[in-house]
């Protein structure tokens, strides 16, 4: 079964929950993005990515990229193709400003067409993943010749870019980066040194890639401070190949469509980014887009992995299920099987029962409406950053906008952590719906859960995520910006509801939680990177609390569709807030 998009579900959360037309609207830019615009956008965008990226996903992971003799890279069949409507289509250019070829439309429409390629097709994803960052990075920081260069080309989509920071010494730690770039007469740079963990380094899917590289120059000190940001083109203006080439394609457990080279630069030609030794701050521009955008690959995969599984439960029979409250028949209860092999029951049903769905099976249907509750409660938190990073961009009032550069910078880490790592956890969940066929490539679950896996790890690791929010972000002021953004989720809730009580009793915790972990600190430095996986952990869920209770609070959310999911939050998902908390707690008291 390919990923479908669910434009009507995505709607009912910009429209109906967030008001995020309306908001919108309030921006100059954006006085023409109504409803019906945004209903416009979604519905064809689905159609590409249901229609034209989703069927090319098992292809892409069975064939694989191939390295040639010459060092050029084959993508899969259909990729080139598929890129090239992808580029005709004016999507690359989603949210890039009119002036540079792009089509001037909300971010947060853009981290919605992401966020539903990811789960269609997550190799052939990873191509222009990057293109909204680099474009970002080079409008910023890059000179006005490298922009009359290369800027439109990078936000058309007609060249893709990278991002290389990573060499086999200096993984996290990218103050050990060790390329050279030695200035020139002309004010060029040429580049030497090796970068690994490169996606799409090399690819036949454009006729130039755009490398941004991560480099010291002669006089650059040690350490972070000494780093510079360079734009190394595959070809050179007068059409002649740059000293770039790509050594290997990196054998992964997953993301089999997206080419991951060993990129060395032979004293290639570059021009710097940005000011010397300011490369991380540049680059760093670049980052923060990519993480909001790989927290929606891991709900992509989540939702994709879900509607596997739920298709699959919606048609698989296996033993009588166990009746429902008030149900006076049905089977004995007993378990889902062995393997999910027809016949291997370990509990039949009684004599000529008939076998249920395993969707009606309370096991299988936990874990269905536990995963739709995640899925839903993080896409509705990822789509309120993708509004307030347009908010911080554009906004007339000053507090405006520095309450939503503030919200970002505490929220992105946030995201990036949990929704990758629940986007893994919630693909094994949902592989179990399929017992043994699971295991098997034929139903595609598998390569779900492979694809999932390193969204936990690239654009900085999960628990590199967890320190940068509690240690970098929240404790410098002791927690007071972060109770301010807690507070500000607090004053959208109604106590008179029971759902958003409950959601500003958490929001009280975790300020409170805050303020012990600020002042155990102090006694005992080593505390925050101990429990700043939990701290984190705490700050989704109680974020997720109010998602729920703005969802619930919405006409219209009393269907099916939002009402069990929003009964699973309560009663299997958000418990896990007072584990979190009583480690913090214990933490805090053992300072």
């Amino acid at each position: 079964m390919d990923y479908r998009p669910l434009p009507d579900d995505t709607l009912f959360l910009l429209r109906d929950v967030l008001a995020a037309p309306a908001a919108l609207q309030a921006l100059a830019p954006f006085g023409e993005v109504d409803a019906e615009l945004v209903q416009q956008v979604l519905d064809e965008a689905g159609k590409f990515v249901g229609e034209v990226v989703a069927p090319l996903n098992r292809e892409g992971d069975e064939t694989g990229c191939r390295r040639e003799a010459d060092g050029s890279v084959r993508t899969p069949p259909g990729f080139r193709e598929a890129y090239r409507a992808f580029v005709d289509g004016g999507w690359p250019a989603l949210s890039a400003h009119p002036d540079d070829g792009g089509q001037g439309l909300p971010a947060v429409l853009e981290a919605v067409l992401y966020e539903w390629l990811s789960g269609a097709n997550h190799g052939f994803t990873m191509a222009p993943g990057l293109l909204h960052g680099a474009y970002e990075c080079l409008k910023h920081h890059g000179s006005d010749e490298l922009k009359a260069r290369y800027l439109g080309k990078i936000a058309t989509g007609e060249w893709l870019a990278t991002m290389c920071l990573t060499e086999a010494h200096a993984g996290s730690d990218l103050g050990l980066v060790r390329t050279r770039a030695e200035p020139q007469a002309d004010g060029s740079l040429r580049i030497t040194g090796t970068k690994i963990f490169i996606s799409g380094g090399e690819h036949d899917l454009t006729d130039n890639i755009v490398h941004l590289v991560l480099c010291r120059l002669p006089d650059g000190p040690p350490g972070p401070k000494g780093l510079s940001l360079a734009l190394v083109p595959k070809v050179l203006e007068d059409g002649s190949r740059n000293a770039v080439h790509c050594e290997r394609i990196e054998e992964k457990m997953g993301l089999h469509g997206s080419p991951t080279c060993v990129m060395r630069f032979d004293e290639a030609t570059g021009w710097l980014v940005g000011e010397p030794g300011r490369g991380l701050a540049a680059m760093f521009v670049m980052m923060n887009s990519a993480r909001l955008h790989v927290a929606l690959q891991g709900i992509g995969l989540l939702d994709a992995a879900l509607q596997k599984a739920a298709a699959y439960a919606a048609e698989r029979r296996q033993m009588k299920a166990p009746p429902a409250a008030g149900d006076a028949g049905g089977a004995p209860r007993g378990g889902l099987g062995s393997l999910g092999r027809p016949g291997a029951a370990s509990a039949p049903g009684a004599p000529g029962s008939e076998p249920s769905l395993i969707e009606d099976h309370p096991a299988v249907a936990r874990i269905l409406d536990t995963q739709r509750a995640w899925a839903d409660g993080a896409r509705l938190i990822a789509y309120r950053t993708g509004v307030q990073l347009d908010v911080a961009r554009h906004a007339v009032d000053a507090r405006a906008r520095e309450a939503a550069q503030q919200w970002c910078s505490y929220v992105t880490p946030v995201l990036k952590a949990a929704c990758t790592q629940q986007g893994f956890e919630g693909a094994s969940a949902c592989l179990q719906v399929f017992g043994g066929h699971g295991y098997v490539r034929e139903w595609g679950i598998e390569q779900v859960l492979r694809d999932a896996r390193v969204t936990m790890i690239y654009e900085g690791t999960n628990e590199i995520q967890a320190i940068d929010l509690l240690v970098r972000k929240v404790l410098p002021d002791a927690g007071a910006g972060f109770a301010a953004t807690l507070l500000a989720l607090r004053d959208e809730l109604d106590a008179s509801r029971e759902a958003d009580a409950d959601a500003q009793r958490r929001l009280a915790q975790l300020r409170y939680l805050t303020t012990n972990v600020a002042m155990a600190a102090q006694a005992r430095p080593r505390l925050p990177y101990e429990v700043a996986d939990d701290y984190l952990r705490l700050a989704m869920l109680a974020m997720m609390a109010w998602a729920w209770a703005r969802i619930e609070a919405t006409p219209g959310a009393d269907a099916a569709r939002w009402a069990r999911p929003a009964a699973a939050f309560r009663r299997w998902v958000l418990p896990e807030f007072e584990l979190r908390a009583g480690i913090v707690k214990k933490a805090c008291e053992a300072a």
